[in-house]
């Protein structure tokens, strides 16, 4: 069950590096004026798409860390 444990905050924090990149990707397309607003300029649906990694990202972030600490604490709860 030791394996197990290390499995699961393994995955978990596999999520939660997924997540820090989404959002970090998300928050450089939105706060940078130069880079992507000149792609995002021709196709306004783009700029709503870095909103939804943005929201998404954050998501997984927080999924993530609560996972991390529920495999070491083994909190089923926060597994859930």
């Amino acid at each position: 069950l030791s394996c197990m444990k290390y499995l699961m905050f393994l995955l978990n924090f596999f999520i939660f590096l997924g997540g820090a990149c989404l959002l970090g990707v998300g928050i450089w397309v939105i706060v940078d004026p130069t880079g992507f607003r000149e792609i995002v300029a021709a196709n306004p649906l783009l700029f709503t798409g870095a909103y939804v990694m943005l929201a998404m990202g954050a998501m997984l972030f927080l999924l993530g860390f609560l996972g991390c600490c529920g495999a070491i604490r083994e909190n089923k709860c926060l597994l859930l």
